[in-house]
């Protein structure tokens, strides 16, 4: 159906609406975006200081790294006891990737454990791949870390 309207419209000529609507359409997509970059440095501020003090209250000497993207994994892996040397997987493409998303996975685990939280929590992003609660994992995620960083047990 959707074949026929598309034979018809260029049957017809009429391309001046479609024209007509490029700005709209242009301004729109610049609109969603600007909104997606708004999201994402919330999200990046809020995980940036969220792990900075769980940082200070492990005792961890260089909080602030946790404002640096890749080094932030660097501070997760030594806080949850593994090596540092562990982040160069990340020139391993694909399996090196799967090895340090696991590591940092058990890494978080122990994580919540010092901070007296379950450490199976730290599991949650993986729901954030199920197609039907994706974004409601990531959600949660955000939430518990929140939870970890700011409210002593």
């Amino acid at each position: 159906m959707a074949c026929e309207a598309c034979e018809q419209f260029f049957a017809s000529g009429n391309f001046t609406e479609v024209i007509a609507s490029a700005p709209v359409v242009g301004a729109l997509v610049a609109l969603g975006f600007f909104i997606l970059f708004i999201i994402l440095a919330a999200v990046y501020i809020y995980t940036s200081f969220a792990w900075m003090d769980i940082a200070k209250k492990l005792k961890y000497k260089s909080a602030w790294l946790a404002w640096i993207p890749i080094i932030r994994w660097v501070m997760i892996l030594q806080l949850g006891n593994f090596h540092w040397a562990f982040i160069f997987l990340v020139l391993i493409p694909f399996l090196g990737w799967i090895a340090l998303w696991v590591l940092l996975l058990v890494a978080t685990w122990r994580i919540f454990e010092k901070r007296k939280y379950l450490g199976w929590l730290a599991l949650i992003p993986i729901l954030g791949f199920l197609p039907a609660i994706g974004g409601l994992a990531h959600l949660a995620s955000l939430i518990i870390l929140g939870f970890v960083a700011w409210k002593d047990k």
